[in-house]
C-alpha cells in the first residue's frame, strides 16, 4: 500500500511516531521501503554525503532530480520528499516551477527549508496542487555547516512556534524541526495540527535521520544521531579480500568461470588453426 499524507495524519492522531530516513540510490531506497520506513526524504544533504561536496549549497536541482528519480525506482510504498536545494525556492515563481519538476521525477512531496518569510512560497506551491514540507529552526542551506541550536531564547522558541503556525496556515503537510529543544519542539508539535518530524529536536510526532549517519559511514557521530551498524569496517575487509585473491591470481575462483563446450572449443581451435595464433594460446 503506499503511504499517503492522509496515513501520516493518522499517525499523529493515533500518538504512533513516523519513521523518517534520507536516501539517495536505489539500493539504499529499496531496503529502507522494505524495513517499513514510513517517508524517505532525498536530502539536500546528498551533496556531503554522497557527491563530495563541500556544502549543501552546492547541491544543483539537476542532482536532486537525478538522486529522487532513483530513489523512485526502489520505493513501493513509502512516502516520497525531495528538497528544494539553495537557490531554488526565493520566489514563488520559480518556486513552483521547481517543485513541479521534482515532483515528475518521483516525489510526492518537496521540502522547502525556511521559517515564516516562506509562507508565500509555500502557499503558491501547494494553491497548484503540490505537497509542501516546511523545515524550520536550523537551516543548513542558510545557516551554514556548523549546525546551532535555535530556540535557546523565549523570543527566538516564539518566532519558531510562530513560524510552524504561519506555514501550516500556508498549507504545509509536514513540518521539519531541526536542533530546537525539546520543550519548544513540544510547544511546536501541540501548536500544529501536521506532523512535526523532530532531528536534534527530541521526541514528536516522527523522527528523521541521515543514513549515512544510522550505519557508520560518516565520518563522526553527531548528538542528535544513533550509529545502529558500521558497516565501514566489513566493507572495507571485503574490498581488501577481493584486492588479495586478484593480485594472488586467486580470484576469479572456479565458481565464476564460464567455459565452453568441449566439443565447441575443439571446432574453434581447428578453425583457428590456420589464423595467426601465438602457439601457446590454446593451453
Amino acid at each position: 500500500m503506499k503511504k499517503t499524507i492522509e496515513y501520516l495524519l493518522n499517525k499523529k492522531k493515533a500518538g504512533k511516531p513516523i519513521t523518517m530516513l534520507t536516501a539517495y540510490d536505489y539500493p539504499t531506497a529499496k531496503l529502507e521501503d522494505e524495513a517499513g520506513v514510513d517517508v524517505v526524504l532525498i536530502g539536500d544533504s546528498v551533496g556531503t554525503n554522497v557527491l563530495g561536496y563541500s556544502s549543501e549549497k552546492e547541491v544543483t536541482l539537476a542532482d536532486m532530480a537525478h538522486h529522487t528519480r532513483a530513489v523512485f525506482r526502489g520505493v513501493q510504498s513509502a512516502y516520497i520528499i525531495t528538497d528544494l536545494p539553495y537557490g531554488t525556492a526565493e520566489e514563488p515563481f520559480a518556486a513552483y516551477e521547481n517543485a513541479a519538476f521534482l515532483i515528475e521525477q518521483g516525489a510526492d512531496c518537496v521540502k522547502i527549508e525556511g521559517w515564516k518569510e516562506k509562507k508565500s512560497v509555500i502557499a503558491n506551491i501547494v494553491s497548484k496542487g503540490i505537497a509542501v514540507c516546511g523545515h524550520i529552526g536550523y537551516n543548513p542551506q542558510t545557516h551554514g555547516s556548523k549546525a546551532s541550536v535555535f530556540g535557546k531564547t523565549s523570543t527566538e522558541a516564539l518566532d519558531l512556534i510562530e513560524s510552524a503556525k504561519a506555514l501550516e496556515n500556508a498549507g504545509a503537510v509536514m513540518i521539519v524541526v531541526e536542533k530546537v529543544p525539546q520543550e519548544v519542539t513540544s510547544l511546536i508539535d501541540r501548536g500544529v495540527k501536521i506532523p512535526v518530524i523532530g532531528i536534534g529536536s527530541g521526541k514528536t510526532d516522527g523522527q528523521v535521520l541521515v543514513v549515512n549517519d544510522i550505519l557508520g559511514l560518516a565520518p563522526k557521530v553527531f548528538k542528535h544521531a544513533h550509529k545502529y551498524a558500521d558497516v565501514v569496517v566489513p566493507a572495507q575487509q571485503a574490498i581488501a579480500s577481493y584486492c588479495r585473491d586478484v593480485e594472488a591470481g586467486v580470484f576469479p575462483f572456479e565458481k565464476n568461470i564460464v567455459h565452453c563446450e568441449s566439443e565447441e572449443y575443439e571446432k574453434l581451435k581447428k578453425t583457428t588453426e590456420r589464423m595467426i595464433i601465438p602457439t601457446n594460446f590454446f593451453r
